[in-house]
């Protein structure tokens, strides 16, 4: 019955839903009333937050419902990420997501474990065909968890569209209680050209901001010449929730002109990481303060509109000008916040040397960079602009810049470790080095040969390091040769202190067992109701593996009745 309903759903709903948003199709996805500890499109590390986090009263367990008649079309597990995940696919074309789950309805949990025991991986990702996992509005499918890389309990939840943008819930009619008027913490301004200035000065200038009693703002006035723009530090919170979340819309105007738009509703998660060039990256990196430029300085995304000169404001001398930003939430909170403007050629401004080094790195080339052993290859369109880029490289440390500049795409280092006896080949890994003390953290390896290769998403000061120690395997809550009669989990702790773990495996009796690793509390726990031993007597055996191969292997004795 479930399947004719969902195909004449189809059927009558499709076409139509692509140009609108539904506003009754979509539930709440709890029983409880919503409120965020997230919202959609706020600023994250490296991202836009793709869905709203819905807060789950600070516990794990709560009912997740299916948010409309659909049928689950995807679930994945994963270490990391968003942990154990469901998506369910709708009539209307929209696929619903709901992450860092605890655990699943009991038909789902029985279907994911049927898998996972097929693959012997707790990690897993499935395409159910349409007929094996029919859902209805409301039904139970999950249950609420901290799964993955949460930060604590709460539900994500998401609306993709049949193209995978990401859509904003609260378009759908997810309804969220919201009086308040987004917040302004700070305003800055940027000299965006040859000879501009912004009072007497080529470097940006954080402007004085006066809070008004209306809500809204006004900053001193400053004095400028040529090409300018703006950048902002805000945020906005819902009622009953005291988290700092993003804005909905962002307009900037010119003397009454519209001239910029930042509209928050929809992205791809192609563009995601263009948030790094969106933000004043250099800033966040040293002052830990995300400012988000109110101009498009060769930044191609699609949240980012332009009515006029991509948002940057020309001003000539001996003129007046008045510059505001209307700030947004979904429910048409607003702030406002005024500029005023003095166009003033100065006769003199502060000089700034700019950076010249060898490496010129040109946005439609590919660039190859080689010194000793070590390679780094560098593609088109992976720098926003030609960069004149620092590369150094001594002994087994490359110095590649700091880590203030976003890129587009990855680049590729190497290393060449022919020189190395074969006992430390094996053990080597390309690691970036972090902090005062330039701790060594491992990037993703590849070895071919003699050959290591990393793909690495930022720059900064990179080497050669070595790994030799095993991963630590320690039972939490039972002992060898222990009775376990009585006990629903078998709990085991499992780390690595240099390049963290890989893989596990664990038996048994021989026979692979299911076990959920929660690289939060470096735990490994086995639910005795999978029934994999009916015996007394029980061997358990566990290996651990780190990232460049070292093994460990703990073995144990238990008795159950």
């Amino acid at each position: 019955m479930k399947l004719i309903l969902f195909f004449l759903l189809v059927s009558s709903t499709f076409i139509s839903a692509q140009n609108n948003y539904p506003q009754d199709y979509f539930g709440n996805p709890l029983e409880i009333p919503l409120i965020l500890a997230g919202n959609f499109a706020e600023l994250r590390s490296n991202h836009f937050h793709s869905g709203l986090d819905i807060k789950t009263q600070q516990r794990e367990g709560l009912k997740v419902l299916a948010a409309a008649d659909g049928y689950v079309s995807r679930i994945k597990i994963q270490h990391y990420g968003y942990g154990k995940t469901l998506y369910i696919t709708h009539p209307n074309g929209y696929t619903t997501v709901y992450a860092h789950l605890s655990r699943y309805s009991p038909e789902i949990e029985a279907y994911v474990k049927e898998h996972q025991y097929k693959e012997e991986s707790y990690e897993i990702e499935i395409f159910p065909n349409i007929e094996d996992l029919l859902v209805e509005k409301g039904e139970l499918v999950a249950y609420s968890g901290n799964t993955g890389g949460s930060g604590g309990p709460h539900l994500h939840f998401e609306i993709r569209n049949k193209d995978e943008f990401t859509i904003n819930p609260m378009l759908f009619g997810i309804d969220i209680k919201d009086t308040s008027k987004p917040v302004v913490t700070s305003v800055y301004a940027y000299p965006l050209g040859d000879g501009s200035s912004i009072n007497k000065s080529l470097l940006k200038q954080k402007l004085k901001l006066t809070p008004l009693k209306t809500g809204d703002y006004i900053t001193e006035s400053i004095t400028a010449f040529g090409d300018i723009g703006f950048a902002i530090n805000t945020f906005d919170r819902q009622d009953f929730g005291a988290n700092n979340n993003g804005v909905y819309n962002i307009q900037t105007f010119i003397n009454g002109n519209q001239n910029f738009e930042v509209d928050f509703k929809i992205f791809s998660f192609d563009e995601t990481n263009r948030l790094n060039r969106f933000i004043d990256y250099e800033h966040f990196k040293t002052k830990k303060e995300r400012i988000q430029k109110l101009f498009n300085d060769n930044n191609d995304l699609s949240m980012l509109r332009s009515a006029l000169n991509n948002g940057i404001i020309t001003i000539k001398d001996s003129t007046n000008m008045v510059y505001k930003i209307r700030l947004s939430d979904y429910k048409n909170n607003e702030t406002w916040i005024t500029i005023p403007i003095k166009g003033s050629q100065p006769n003199t401004v502060q000089n700034i040397n700019k950076k010249i080094t060898p490496y010129l790195i040109s946005t439609k080339g590919t660039t190859n960079l080689k010194e000793g052993n070590v390679s780094v290859d560098i593609f088109p369109d992976t720098f926003y602009d030609d960069y004149y880029l620092d590369f150094k490289v001594k002994n087994d440390t490359l110095f590649l810049e700091e880590d203030i500049v976003p890129l587009k795409k990855t680049f590729n280092i190497s290393y060449d470790i022919s020189n190395y006896n074969d006992t430390d080949k094996s053990k080597l890994y390309i690691a970036r080095l972090v902090g005062s003390k330039k701790y060594p953290v491992y990037e993703n390896t590849k070895r071919r040969g003699n050959i290591l290769t990393s793909s690495i998403k930022n720059l900064g000061t990179f080497a050669l390091a070595r790994d030799h120690v095993k991963p630590t395997i320690t039972p939490i809550n039972f002992k060898n040769n222990q009775w376990l009669s009585n006990f629903r989990y078998l709990k085991i702790k499992i780390s690595d202190a240099q390049t963290d773990i890989s893989n596990y495996r664990a038996t048994i009796n021989d026979q692979w067992i299911l076990t959920e690793y929660d690289y939060k509390t470096k735990t490994l726990t086995y639910d005795f109701n999978d029934s994999v031993s009916t015996e007394t007597k029980n061997n358990l055996k566990v290996i651990v593996t780190d990232n460049v191969g070292n093994s460990a292997t703990f073995e144990a004795t238990f008795y159950r009745k």
